[in-house]
This record gives structure tokens, sequence and C-alpha cells, in this order.
């Protein structure tokens, strides 16, 4: 029996008399559980239909109904609409932080049933050159590139790689309206996939989507090599190399170059180079021009960079990304070929260029060949012997580019190095040379080395004082050689300028500063490069003459050489493969690199 309560109970209230206990209605017909394990067992009993009266308050009195002129509560619909806006506003002022001044403009033609183009009119186009995005009434898009006619001609390195990153951004952006989803970038394009949302600008100005010229005059600008008569038709493709890059050495352009041309033909373009910014002065001061083209080039303001599938393009180092990118190496790379293999199609491209153009001037050929004929000649044995002597070439670079392998990264390849791996060479090629498979001990008398350094001093570093320069028609002195020649003791000098000197090499920012005294360049930084126009004549000339130098020594050695020895980590090093062939380099090994494990390879993207 349970205890009874008292009101004293300090955990208990007690229900004070007034309070009524009567069931609420939504209690009435309800019928409680049979047991705990019954079926019918649930809660439903618990649930509220209307919440029971409140005990002992007053009934509820319905509120006065507020004036029609008192301001109306805004909507659920406007709230909504007021919170859409201003998140609409944040991701366009978000966009505009991060593609601030990359917009693509956009502007509008009117496809009709005859094909009736209405021509944008030129204050919708951009001032500036830039891909624009195209619109018929029915709201389908395709894209081309406006360069506006009066432009100066070749736009800046920096004008074409902008343009290049946003024809990229239009052609995503005109996939993404006609409803195509992007390729991850990991997945390059086929390098000859051909958009078929893009508009070349010829065409787009035969369709009245650009005005083109409108009677206005082609700002022509620049120096073509290779152009015929103004008469000629204009060329129904072409590719045109710009010779400017921000690179002071000239092997990357010359590789670049070989391989632009060698696509070119591949892809039955016709071919022109633009030297108007070469920082070594015209291409015909070095090299003497091919045959013309049997066309003309088209208007400079239909030249774009991009996309790959443009009638007319414009390759530099500029855009070589675009041009010699990963869908270019997934192109030309033989990925079902092994070892040095896999590179012969880029090889191929780049030894196409150079047999068409590397044709050096009438005043170092003759030399060139002359010193071939002299370098041979010392290697011939006397009548009577069984073999000539082997003449090895070796190419050093050392200057501001340090070698691949990690051991002598923050240096260069030992001298000895060179030197251990000629004799190497001579054994294999003359210990059982004879007929009788014996050692040939005068071919070994008469092999030597043939060498060639950007750096002085390794002509007398021991390893090398008894070998013959590849060409001694232009030398790159050091400082002391150029100090004591300028030295006329019988007579009082006045001061002069510090003596310039290439000692330790070819540095970049000694290039770029030939022709400048000590004073405009006091703290040895280097400037930023000038253009051509702003160089004098002598720094012009100097430039010039480091060229010829450079393109005399890579001649000779791969015309006079049996074997090169070379690092692959310098570009004249990759250069001498090519001018040797690939059955002399690379099927017979006549080409040995000494920095690394590393086979060969092209062009070098930054």
């Amino acid at each position: 029996m349970a205890p009874a309560m008292d009101g004293t109970h300090p955990k208990v209230m007690i229900a004070p008399p007034r309070l009524n206990l009567r069931r609420a209605a939504s209690y009435q017909g309800e019928k409680g559980p049979k047991s705990s394990t019954s079926s019918r067992f649930n809660f439903n009993h618990l649930k509220f239909n209307s919440p029971p009266p409140s005990p002992g308050l007053p009934a509820l009195v319905p509120r006065k109904r507020k004036s029609s002129s008192a301001r109306a509560r805004p909507s659920r619909v406007f709230k909504l609409l007021a919170w859409a806006a201003i998140l609409a506003t944040v991701l366009l002022l978000v966009k505009a932080l991060i593609y601030g001044g990359r917009q693509i403009p956009v502007a509008s033609w009117v496809f009709q049933d005859r094909e009736e183009y209405e021509t944008v009119q030129q204050d919708e186009l951009p001032e500036a050159p830039a891909p624009i995005v195209v619109t018929d009434r029915r709201g389908k898009s395709k894209w081309t590139v406006s360069i506006p006619p009066e432009s100066k001609f070749p736009l800046s390195m920096n004008e074409y790689s902008s343009l290049c990153a946003k024809c990229n951004e239009a052609a995503a952006h005109v996939k993404e309206l006609h409803g195509k989803s992007q390729l991850p970038q990991q997945t390059p394009h086929d390098y000859y996939h051909e958009d078929p949302y893009f508009i070349d600008v010829r065409d787009a100005e035969r369709k009245g989507l650009l005005p083109g010229l409108g009677g206005k005059a082609n700002a022509q600008g620049g120096h073509l090599v290779g152009t015929g008569m103004a008469d000629m038709e204009t060329c129904s493709t072409s590719m045109t190399f710009v010779l400017e890059s921000s690179d002071a050495g000239l092997g990357p352009t010359l590789m670049m170059l070989w391989t632009a041309y060698g696509l070119a033909q591949k892809e039955n373009r016709a071919f022109f180079i633009e030297d108007s910014r070469w920082a070594y002065g015209q291409y015909a001061d070095m090299f003497k021009s091919w045959p013309v083209q049997n066309c003309k080039p088209p208007p400079r303001h239909q030249m774009i960079p991009c996309p790959r599938n443009a009638k007319h393009l414009i390759v530099s180092a500029a855009t070589a990304s675009t041009t010699f990118g990963d869908s270019f190496m997934a192109e030309y790379e033989g990925y079902k070929s092994s070892g040095i293999n896999q590179e012969r199609g880029v090889y191929d491209l780049a030894r196409t260029g150079y047999e068409a153009l590397f044709h050096l001037n009438d005043d170092d050929r003759p030399y060139v060949t002359d010193r071939v004929k002299e370098i041979k000649k010392k290697a011939a044995v006397p009548q009577g012997n069984y073999n000539d002597g082997t003449i090895v070439g070796v190419h050093v670079r050392q200057g501001d580019l340090h070698p691949l392998e990690y051991q002598y990264n923050g240096a260069y390849v030992p001298l000895d190095q060179y030197a251990q791996r000629f004799q190497e060479i001579i054994e294999e090629r003359h210990n059982h040379s004879t007929p009788l498979g014996g050692e040939d001990i005068i071919a070994k008398q008469y092999s030597f080395m043939v060498v060639a350094s950007d750096n002085p001093d390794v002509y007398e570093a021991d390893e090398f004082k008894n070998s013959p320069r590849a060409q001694e028609l232009i030398k790159l002195a050091g400082k002391q050689h150029a100090e004591s020649a300028n030295i006329d003791r019988s007579m009082m000098r006045k001061f002069v300028d510090e003596a310039f000197g290439w000692e330790g090499g070819f540095f970049a920012s000694m290039f770029w500063n030939l022709g400048r005294t000590t004073t405009h360049n006091e703290d040895g930084v280097e400037e930023k490069p000038d253009l051509p126009d702003e160089v004098s004549a002598d720094a012009m000339r100097l430039r010039g003459l480091v060229g010829r130098a450079y393109t005399m020594d890579l001649a000779v050695l791969a015309e006079a050489s049996d074997t090169v020895i070379c690092t692959m980590s310098a570009m004249g090093c990759r250069l001498l493969a090519v001018m040797m062939g690939w059955d002399k380099a690379m099927a017979q090994e006549n080409w040995v690199n000494i920095d690394g494990d590393y086979t060969w390879t092209g062009i070098t993207l930054s």
C-alpha cells in the first residue's frame, strides 16, 4: 500500500483544488493499451490533436486588425529575390577580381536563310587584340580573334602570351555555352583537333563577322624574310616564326626555329621569318635566305598565335607552350617505341629545319669549308697505314648554364671527364682496328680533339692546350687578352672604360650589356633586354659576332668530327646531334653525352 502523501513532501507538488484535471477533448474515445506487450501498444495516446484549454487563463480575444495605411511586411518571395541579388553581386565581384581585365567581349551577328551576316560594328570590338564571342539570333555562339588592323606588327611577347591564354578561355567559354563539358586538364586535346566553334579571322571577315580593313591601310610593320613579289596570291595557310626571345642564348631559338619549319612543311604551310626585334640583328646577317615562297603573306592582323587550327599561325618563344606543349609531344613522341627512338618524330622535324635553314652567310661558309678540310687533313695518316685518326669534337658550355647531373649541378662537368672519355673512344676505336684485329698505333697517334667553348680559359687548360679550336675567325677573348691587345707602351694612354672579357663563359647579363659602359651598369645587375631599335649599332655588331662565332663552332664540329662529346644540358649539344644526322649521331652512337644518363630531347619549355 502506497504511503499517503502530505503537503510537506519536498519533491512532490500538490495540485491546487481549482485545477481542472478533466481529460481534454483530444483524449476522448481513446483507449489505452491492454498491456505493455500488446500489439496495440503505441504512443498515439500521447499526441495532441488540439491543445488543451489553459486553466485559469482568460479566453482568447481576436486582435484588432492593423489599419490599411500601416506599412506591409515584405513577403518571403521578395526576401529570396533580395538574397539572390546579393549573392549574384558577390559572385560577379569575385569573378571581376580573379579575371579582371580578361573578360571575353561578346558581339552579336544575325544569321539568315541566305547565310548573310551583319557586320559587327567597330565600336563593339575591343581596342586591344583579344578573342571575341559572337552569338546568332538563335543563341548559338562561336568565337574568333580580333586584332585591330592598325596594330603594330609583330605584337609584343606579352601580348602574344596573353592572347594565347585568352583564346583558351574563349574556347572553354563557348564550349560551355553549347553544353559541352571541358576535358580534364590532365588530358590534352589531340594536337590536330579543330575547334568546331572557332571561325578563322579571314573567314570571319568574309562572312561579315569582323569589319576587316574597311578601307584602312593595314599596318604592315616588322620585317619578314622569305616573302615574294607583291602581286603574288595570298597564301592559303602559313606559319610565321618571330625571332624574339627573352633568352639571350642563340641555341634555344635555333632549335625552335628548325622545329617550327619542319612542322610547317608537314602541315603544308608557307613559312616566313620575322626578325625586326631579334637580339642578334637581321637573319640575313648570319644566314642566307632560303628560296622565297610562291605566295605572299596575309594581312598582318590575320596572323594569330592561337588556336592551332588557325590558317595563318604565329609561332615564337612567347607562344611555345601553345605550339610545342603537351599535345605536340603526345603527337610526335613515339610512345610505342623505346629508348632514343621515342624522339625520332621531333628529331626529324628539327632535321628538316636544319637542312633548309642552316646556310651560313657568304663570309662564314667558305671559312668553315676550308677549316673542315684543314682539320680532316691533319687526321689523315701516311699512305700504307690502315685507318685515319679519329677526330673527336668537344663542346664545353659553362657560363650561366650548369649540368643536369646532380653531382655537378652547382658547378660544371670537370674538364678531365672530357679528356677521359676521349681516351676511351680512341681505345675502343683502334685497339682492334687492323685487318688482323690488332692495335692501330698510327691511327691513335693521328687522333685528336677539336674544341669549342664559350669560356676562353678552356682552350688554355691542360686537357686541351694541344687541341685546335673549332674555328679561329671570331674568338671570344678573355679580359686579360683584351687588355694586353690594347696596350701600347710607347705612348701615354688616356683613361678608357674597363676592358670586357668572357672569362667563365657566356652569361645573359654580359650579352644584354654588350656595348654599354660600366657607368651604366655599376651594380652589375642584369637589366631588362632593350628592343633592337634602342640598341646602338656597335652593340648590335658585337651581338652579331657572338652569334656568328657560335654557329661556326657548331658547323665545324658537326662536319669535321667523327664523334662529338658534349653535355645534354647545353642546347648546342642537342643541335650538334641534329646536325650530325640520325644515323651517325644516334644509330652509330657517335653523339656522346657525359651529363648524366639522359637521351636526346629537342625544345625545352621553361
